[in-house]
């Protein structure tokens, strides 16, 4: 079963029909062709020799026009107003497109009094929604002016075999549907709508940003004026800005503070963590530093060594429990350190003699 429905998929892909994929993800039509330029306006003369050269006598039927056995090019109309031409649009124009194979697609375009008669102001005018339409790789024609309702005249006037739209009922007026005749005679051919983008949804969101867009148009030249805005709403959008600005230049120096803090610290825990290094567990100058204090003092080399003995001496001996420079043991390094050795020294220096001989 897997086989046969893999081989069924890529016939159809290879025919132009329509999968029915439910996520309506469609491949590209293989049979498009090419073409330098902008599609022709149905009063052109490239539209006018199609459109004679095609013998509408011959009825094609949807289910033979699908499997590709048409014996002449298949015209679908879709219509509508394409206002802000955007991906939705476009992917609803390749589907009827690549419905059928050797398709000639014709898009019929509202002006603008008819528009906004039925449906309201759009954004774009109607030059500018036939140009975009005329852009588009799948559109082979652009009919201007196109009715709201398609007439058996109109179809017969342009050799319409079949009518491209969403099967959603598209009511105006008092009419329930304005496809329904051409769901009755077998002419539509259902298209599918792309979800998440309309003209509607792209306008709410300009709406939801309304001030934003407005403050960029001010600051890029556009005038209160051109843009529908009284002098207050304008001088309140200017001074919201330059709050803006400031907002945006102080979270700048913020984060710029922050990273200088952040270096300090780690500088100084590098500093700490090396000044730490110098001495041993214990708290004295560890090897390396004695090194380099030799290296730059013999004498305090001697100081030190004489200081290791010293200390090293037991708690209990009489020269451990006061050591002077002038001492006997220590008289010899005091001359070499410059120790004024006075008087008072001496005579401190006997009192400890004489305590001696009393123990």
């Amino acid at each position: 079963m897997n086989g046969k429905k893999r081989s069924r998929d890529i016939e159809e892909m290879n025919s132009g029909a329509i999968p029915k994929y439910p996520n309506a993800v469609f491949p590209l039509p293989t049979n498009l062709g090419s073409s330098i330029g902008a599609a022709p306006l149905h009063v052109e003369e490239a539209a006018i020799s199609e459109r004679e050269s095609c013998d509408y006598s011959i009825k094609i039927s949807l289910a033979d026009a699908q499997a590709g056995r048409a014996p002449r090019r298949v015209r679908v109309y879709a219509d509508g107003i394409y206002d802000m031409f955007h991906s939705g649009h476009a992917r609803q124009l390749m589907q009827a497109k690549m419905a059928c194979p050797n398709t000639y697609l014709i898009v019929g375009v509202c002006n603008d009094n008819l528009t906004h008669k039925m449906k309201g102001r759009t954004v774009m005018n109607e030059t500018e929604r036939y140009e975009a339409l005329r852009h588009c790789r799948y559109v082979d024609e652009v009919v201007t002016d196109a009715p709201w309702t398609c007439t058996n005249e109109y179809l017969t006037h342009h050799k319409i075999d079949f009518v491209a739209h969403d099967d959603i009922p598209y009511t105006a007026g008092n009419t329930d549907d304005v496809y329904k005749d051409i769901k009755a005679r077998g002419m539509f051919l259902t298209t599918q709508r792309t979800e998440g983008i309309s003209t509607t949804d792209v306008i709410a969101r300009i709406i939801k940003d309304y001030d934003m867009y407005v403050r960029r148009n001010l600051q890029r030249g556009y005038t209160a004026k051109e843009l529908n805005v009284s002098y207050m709403k304008e001088k309140k959008l200017q001074f919201t800005e330059k709050v803006d600005k400031l907002k945006h230049k102080g979270r700048e120096w913020k984060d710029k503070g922050k990273e200088w803090l952040d270096n300090w610290q780690d500088r100084s825990n590098e500093f700490i963590g090396n000044f730490l290094t110098l001495f041993n567990p214990d708290g004295r100058i560890g090897n390396w530093m004695k090194e380099s204090i030799r290296a730059i003092s013999p004498t305090m080399e001697r100081q030190e060594e004489e200081n290791t003995s010293s200390n090293s001496s037991s708690p209990t001996s009489p020269s451990a429990k006061r050591v002077r420079p002038s001492s006997p043991v220590n008289f010899g390094v005091a001359k070499e350190l410059d120790f004024d050795v006075s008087d008072d020294d001496e005579q401190f220096q006997d009192v400890d003699d004489d305590d001696d001989d009393d123990i």
